[in-house]
């Protein structure tokens, strides 16, 4: 979701600036431009003096101005901290029980799971990503099948035992998983 808005986001700021920039370009090197445009010549000004001037006096003015900045620096805002946010979970706390909370790494738990769906009769790469929050951790697998594979037998195979596992490691009573499956690229079989 994070990259479509990005790229959203990116591509109408880049639109806003190429139109603005081209329409003030085009009018300073004195192109022909259409009449509805608000310049004309290489000698005209983006803002004139009564442009500039127009609204101060008016009460709604300087409010209106600072309610849109304002708007504009929590976006701002808001779009720095969605870019700085973690896509992966980096620790789960475990109860040891003995009153202390012990901490297992996200990296450490991918790993497992990976490891053990990989050794998966029929699986030829695992993937595994760690995501959520630390109360909630949530899993997203990837299972590369080899051509002789039957996806329904790979994938109950994971929920019922690699996915067992690593809810029982990390103590939770649930852990939700998004699973996708594909398959190795191979050559047609001849049949003689």
């Amino acid at each position: 979701m994070r990259r479509i808005v990005n790229r959203v986001l990116l591509g109408l700021a880049g639109l806003v600036l190429i139109g603005g920039g081209g329409a003030v370009l085009a009018a300073g090197l004195g192109l022909p431009v259409p009449a509805r445009w608000p310049w004309h010549g290489g000698h005209d000004v983006l803002l004139s003096e009564a442009d500039r001037v127009r609204w101060r006096d008016q009460g709604w003015w300087w409010p209106a101005v600072f309610v849109a900045l304002a708007v504009v620096v929590v976006l701002a805002l808001w779009w720095l901290l969605a870019q700085a946010r973690r896509a992966r979970l980096a620790a789960v706390p475990v109860d040891s029980g003995d009153g202390e909370a012990a901490v297992l790494r996200g990296r450490a738990l991918e790993a497992a799971v990976a490891d053990e769906a990989t050794a998966l009769d029929g699986v030829a790469r695992a993937r595994v990503t760690l995501t959520g929050r630390r109360e909630a951790p949530r899993v997203v697998v990837r299972l590369l099948l080899e051509p002789h594979a039957t996806p329904d037998e790979a994938l109950g195979r994971l929920t019922d035992e690699v996915l067992v596992h690593a809810r029982d490691s990390t103590g939770a009573a649930e852990l939700p998983a998004e699973v996708r499956l594909s398959a190795v690229g191979h050559r047609a079989e001849r049949v003689s």
